[in-house]
């Protein structure tokens, strides 16, 4: 598990009120997504899934769908015998229960995403006092995943944290939204035949670097024994090194009966299969615009529309105060769960990945935190106070400001070199400052004068991290994932992120 030890993190800067936070988090522990390596004698199944025995599903209980009812079950994993019967699979210990499914969150998972919750509780309730202690209003958060299974359960595990039974007051069930394929963007999305023409590109490229390379021959010193044939280890190889990587990774995180030989865990072998998969898989982003735009821009691109949400309903809240401006409030908190890519490929297009860093570990997060300057005091969050919010993805930009064509005019839709001067001043009352794990992260393009808070360049003006940002939002992915296919260059990109 990440470390979330933020002891030495100012939770709010002095002269600043916390408006909103949006959240990137990486599912918890699990099994492989492959079970490789066996010739170690790296048992294929794991027993360190206990929720296997305590499964409960919605039934239907009547015809007509009028009634549904629960139905508690167990799972039980079974594989074919020598004789090709099925028997029960067993873990390394002769385990038949709790038997894992490849790429399942494991306990060790749940628990780390549960304690990553609570400490959420810790920073944003009982610190901050940016939620309330007990949650009358479920719309206050926007809780959204990938559609795969650790991500979904990590995500529910955390919300336990953030909330547990006792303080959640809502009668509704959570409301978790879930994309299809074809319109996941917490993953780079596969169905974009440019972006998967770029990847493939940067990653032959990534190859061609490092295959030869004096590290990749030390890789294959220490680990070639144990592949399949005796073969060498290639970024490309069968296991590639990613693959490599994930059962590294996966053992490391659970218990001794469920390691490899201790020439995988060496500290040497383990930095370089650090550096050479984050080049192949994230360096592409830290120099490639279009790579960017079609891998993370509708994202990032969305995480800012919140936050321009935020400011404007703060407007319009100060000068109204209706009730009808209330209901329209922004989330609060969002919370998106997904993947160790998604973690990489956000901080490299932001130009905040080291070439030293490691790989994204298990309930890795990055915190978009959004301050303004101290201005009249926000509305009351006292124990019992009535907070109406609307739906998170309601924009007062898109509802309220249209011109007579329909055409959005909001701040939010246009890119900041087309904002009006007073335009820019508003979103320069407010401030981004951007988490990693336990580590506050610098946006190369906001350590200039007047485009940080007072003295600290890790607070990034609303307008600088926009303008940072609009450069690869995609106005149309659909048209730019048609666009300049079979024109193949990695060599001659040079336009570095985080400006």
């Amino acid at each position: 598990m990440t470390s979330i030890d933020s002891a030495t993190i100012a939770p709010c800067p002095p002269g600043l009120n916390i408006e909103q936070v949006q959240i990137l988090v990486r599912h918890g522990e699990r099994s492989p997504i492959w079970p490789r390596f066996q010739n170690t004698g790296l048992s294929p199944y794991w027993p360190y899934c206990s929720a296997a025995q305590r499964f409960t599903q919605v039934v239907m209980a009547t015809q007509d769908g009028s009634q549904w009812e629960s139905m508690t079950w167990k799972r039980r994993l079974e594989t074919s015998g020598p004789d090709g019967r099925s028997i029960a699979a067993q873990g390394a210990g002769g385990e038949t229960s709790s038997i894992c499914m490849p790429g399942e969150l494991t306990d060790k998972g749940r628990e780390t995403s549960l304690t990553f919750g609570k400490w959420l509780r810790w920073l944003y309730v009982d610190q901050l006092s940016l939620l309330p202690k007990h949650l009358s209003d479920a719309r206050m958060l926007y809780i959204r995943t990938t559609a795969v299974p650790r991500v979904v359960e990590s995500v529910q595990q955390i919300l336990h944290g953030l909330y547990p039974l006792e303080t959640n007051q809502t009668s509704a069930p959570w409301d978790i939204a879930i994309r299809s394929r074809a319109e996941e963007t917490l993953l780079p999305n596969k169905s974009c035949a440019r972006l998967v023409e770029l990847t493939r590109a940067f990653s032959q490229g990534a190859a061609e670097k490092w295959n030869g390379s004096e590290d990749m021959r030390y890789l294959s010193k220490k680990l070639g024994k144990w592949m399949p044939g005796n073969k060498t280890l290639a970024v490309d190889s069968r296991p590639n090194l990613s693959a490599i990587m994930d059962s590294i990774n996966a053992t490391l995180a659970h218990g001794p009966d469920t390691r490899l030989p201790d020439d995988f865990y060496d500290e040497r072998v383990r930095k370089i299969i650090d550096r050479i998969v984050i080049d192949e898989s994230f360096g592409g982003y830290s120099v490639s615009r279009e790579l960017r735009m079609l891998g993370v821009g509708q994202l990032v691109g969305d995480i800012v529309l919140k936050m321009v949400d935020q400011v404007e309903w703060s407007r319009k809240y100060d000068m109204l105060q209706e009730l009808s401006v209330q209901s329209n409030a922004p989330p609060r908190l969002s919370l998106l769960g997904c993947h160790d890519r998604t973690i990489g490929i956000v901080l490299a297009s932001l130009g905040c990945l080291s070439r030293n860093e490691k790989w994204p570990p298990f309930t890795s997060h990055i915190i978009f935190e959004l301050f303004c300057k101290r201005r009249t005091p926000s509305p009351s969050m006292n124990e019992g106070a009535r907070w109406l919010w609307g739906s998170a993805t309601t924009s007062l930009t898109s509802i309220t400001n249209q011109g007579d064509a329909g055409e959005p005019r909001g701040i939010g839709q246009r890119p900041v070199k087309k904002l009006t001067t007073e335009e820019v001043q508003e979103l320069d009352e407010y401030f981004v400052r951007v988490r990693y794990n336990d580590r506050i992260m610098t946006i190369p393009g906001c350590r200039a004068e007047g485009k940080h808070f007072d003295g600290d360049a890790s607070l990034c003006t609303l307008s600088a991290f926009k303008s940072i940002v609009d450069k690869f939002t995609p106005r149309s992915w659909k048209f730019a994932c048609k666009s300049n296919l079979d024109t193949i260059s990695t060599t001659t990109n040079n336009e570095p992120a985080g400006y």
